[in-house]
């Protein structure tokens, strides 16, 4: 196979040092306003607040799963496994475009004024409209994505227990965070990669490098993802945006960028991304694909000196990083006790009931390190026979590895306590 080599470009990563773009297509993408759009999204949120070094954009996580995909690509041919071109191509799109649908900070979006919508939903609509405006290219790319493609394993390169996604997420986001215990051995994995009957597998050498990856998931999760400074901060945002647009559905006017008052005004839902809805896909794409983390940002600014308090104050507290109280455990928060918060918060901040909701709650969040509803991890032992890691692994007799681990937080004003 020769590869097109007229745009074929070298790009100097921090994590994985110098990497390639495999082809003129895959670089057409990559040139495409959508694409680049990524680079004004945050791959972590707000975590900048906690960890200030972490700013890296969803651009770099793409192209670093690009380049992380097209070594496993070029491993499992060493060992036999066909792959033809087209595949090749498609599954190159499939990862690089999986987080094209990513709202600005992460998830907030489909926590607060998009609902019953998730940014996969988005990056499937997204990657169809792209299909029609390069003849059909990515028909393929689309299959592989949603795991209709009859060559399973490639959707497991995507979207599995130690997908490309993973591998260059846990490694990208413990270098710039600087928390070394998520630094995983990617390229050891990858090399470890087998496929036997149409499933992906690891080499039985590579079990350790595999259970490496497993805890540094899960330690990630606690010390980064879900670190309580990093839970108020985006929950504060949540707030922010919701208050937004409850504000809009009450035809109250708010300042706000283009993209995001489309998003604010209007209540939007599945259907509208099947062409059943009021608007059409590509209307909504044409708005979100001009939303990035500057709309939020730029809008809560001016939302400081909104005349609705709430909105107001939530929006200052955001720009000045003057975040709520917040507190982990690991059962429930006691009804009484969150009661008597919303009491106190409304006497002495003059909260009035019907908004102490926007100041005083409790929630929870869980962590797997090993996700159950996804195909087991198989191991391909040094007899050729196959296993499930469960039997070969004894680290997966620990509670902390196959149980959901579930915490509470509470949130509340500082000037509460």
């Amino acid at each position: 196979m020769v590869w097109n080599t007229n745009k074929k470009k070298i790009i100097n990563d921090p994590v994985y040092g110098f990497i390639s773009i495999p082809g003129d297509f895959i670089f057409d993408l990559i040139e495409h306003k959508w694409f680049q759009r990524l680079r004004n999204i945050k791959q972590l949120g707000l975590t900048s607040f906690v960890y200030p070094g972490a700013n890296h954009s969803r651009f770099q996580h793409c192209l670093g799963a690009l380049h992380l995909m097209d070594m496993a690509i070029r491993t499992l041919r060493g060992k036999g496994v066909e792959i033809s071109h087209d595949e090749e191509e498609a599954v190159f799109c499939a990862i690089l475009l999986h987080d094209a649908g990513h709202g600005p900070f992460s998830h907030v979006l489909e926590s607060s004024i998009i609902t019953g919508i998730t940014h996969e939903d988005i990056s499937l609509l997204l990657m169809r409209l792209l299909n029609e405006s390069f003849s059909g290219r990515l028909t393929l790319a689309i299959e592989i994505f949603k795991g209709t493609y009859s060559r399973k394993f490639l959707h497991d390169l995507i979207a599995g227990q130690m997908d490309m996604d993973r591998l260059d997420y846990l490694r990208r986001d413990s270098f710039f965070t600087g928390v070394i215990e998520g630094s995983v051995g990617s390229e050891r994995i990858i090399r470890m990669l087998n496929v036997v009957d149409d499933s992906l597998v690891v080499d039985e050498k590579g079990i350790y490098s595999l259970e490496k990856f497993l805890i540094a998931r899960r330690l990630m999760y606690w010390q980064v993802y879900m670190h309580k400074t990093v839970l108020s901060s985006e929950s504060l945002l949540v707030k922010i945006l919701k208050r937004a647009k409850e504000l809009a559905e009450a035809g109250i006017d708010l300042y706000s960028t283009p993209a995001l008052r489309f998003f604010l005004y209007n209540k939007l839902g599945p259907d509208d991304l099947l062409k059943e809805g009021k608007f059409t896909p590509g209307i909504i794409a044409a708005n979100f694909t001009r939303l990035d983390d500057t709309d939020i940002l730029v809008s809560a600014k001016y939302w400081t000196d909104h005349s609705d308090k709430v909105l107001s104050d939530l929006s200052s507290r955001l720009m000045k990083r003057d975040l709520l109280a917040i507190e982990l455990q690991n059962e429930p928060f006691p009804k009484e006790r969150v009661a008597k918060l919303k009491s106190v918060a409304e006497d002495r901040m003059g909260i009035s009931p019907e908004m102490i909701d926007y100041y005083v709650y409790s929630n929870s969040i869980s962590n797997l390190a090993y996700t159950p509803d996804a195909p087991e991890v198989t191991i391909l032992l040094k007899s050729g026979k196959t296993a499930g890691i469960s039997a070969v692994s004894d680290m997966f007799d620990h509670r902390f590895l196959l149980e959901r681990i579930t915490k509470y937080f509470l949130c509340y004003p500082k000037e509460c306590r």
